[in-house]
């Protein structure tokens, strides 16, 4: 099943409510973003709430045409905003997921549930073969966590930050 708005999806767990990012988001989730929470990323943190709003827009008109989906996850008591996770390229039969999770936020296991909840979401809907996940090959917590859901080593990307691992993401269900 195919979503041409992806704007009101919710893959919530019983500690996270996830959720397609808002603009009411932006600002939980501009301070989150540390030169130090990106060193194993793709991107730098952006230097003002209006440059990092420059590039969320870009993602508002993408979940609505469906194209790809950007989750925030909060707490579900609390609603403290843990991290962000992506699926993207939503109807190849490889989408990409990514994910972060706030720094103060790391070692509780939150990646782990968001990955899962969000690639069992995207397996129900969009049926993929399997999930590309590229990872650091230094960044050891976030290879564990793939690991741990069943990826699997497929190749390499180059990368000027670092050198990156792409594995291979088994979808969830049947």
């Amino acid at each position: 099943m195919k979503y041409s708005d992806l704007s009101q999806c919710r893959v919530n767990t019983d500690r996270l409510l996830i959720a397609p990012f808002t603009a009411a988001d932006a600002d939980d989730v501009y301070q989150a973003i540390t030169p130090t929470l990106t060193r194993f990323m793709n991107f730098e943190p952006e230097p003002s709430p209006e440059a990092f709003a420059n590039v969320w827009q870009g993602w508002l008109p993408l979940i609505r045409e469906g194209e790809e989906v950007f989750f925030v996850a909060r707490l579900r008591d609390s609603k403290q905003f843990i991290g962000m996770s992506g699926v993207h390229d939503l109807h190849s039969h490889t989408p990409e997921l990514g994910i972060w999770v706030k720094e103060n936020q790391h070692g509780h296991g939150y990646g782990r549930e968001i990955v899962h909840a969000v690639a069992a979401w995207a397996s129900e809907r969009y049926r993929p073969q399997y999930f590309i996940y590229p990872v650091a090959e230094q960044n050891a917590p976030s290879r564990r966590l793939v690991e741990s859901l069943g990826g699997v080593v497929s190749g390499r990307r180059d990368h000027i930050k670092y050198d990156c691992l792409v594995y291979h993401l088994p979808a969830f269900g049947e």
